[in-house]
């Protein structure tokens, strides 16, 4: 079971996510009107955050890294599909993103996708650099500053007639 959601499990959660964050998204565009690098830091920063998720199983490369690279069978040993070969042990690498299953019989098998990785330098590098050009644009519009200013005062209102 576990590897049939390693398989089929991210790319039907990502899509969902996807489409989820679609609509949150669109009703931020809508009605905060924001700038197109806050637009851009928002999307490279979902694509991170999805392409990292993906890439790791959602969690269970940390929580069952096991499951994700073969079914156990009743004797408690987790198998490959063809039954072959016995699973020796699972590695994981967190930076760059990395899930490898080595088996008994010499190979190892990688599951992480081969368009997360990818994915998330991408949308890390674009969510880094659209922050950081917002922040050097609020800089240069005076937009930092250790003193808050107080608003001017309303103009005063002109004086009316009695009646």
């Amino acid at each position: 079971m576990g590897f049939m959601f390693a398989i089929f499990g991210p790319p039907v959660i990502t899509v969902f996510l996807f489409a989820v964050g679609a609509v949150p998204y669109r009703l931020w565009v809508t009605r905060k009107k924001p700038s197109r690098l806050a637009r851009w830091a928002a999307i490279g920063g979902a694509a991170a955050v999805i392409a990292y998720g993906a890439g790791t199983g959602y969690g269970l490369a940390f929580t069952h890294p096991l499951d994700l690279c073969a079914d156990r069978t009743g004797d408690g040993l987790y198998m490959d599909i063809g039954r072959d070969f016995t699973l020796t042990s699972v590695s994981r690498g967190s930076f760059p993103l990395s899930v490898t299953c080595h088996w008994s019989g010499g190979n190892d098998t990688e599951i992480v996708w081969f368009w997360a990785t990818p994915l998330w330098y991408a949308g890390l590098a674009c969510c880094l650099g659209c922050s950081g050009m917002l922040l050097v644009n609020r800089y240069e519009r005076g937009g930092f500053t250790l003193r808050r200013t107080p608003p001017p005062p309303p103009p005063p209102h002109p004086p009316t007639s009695p009646r």
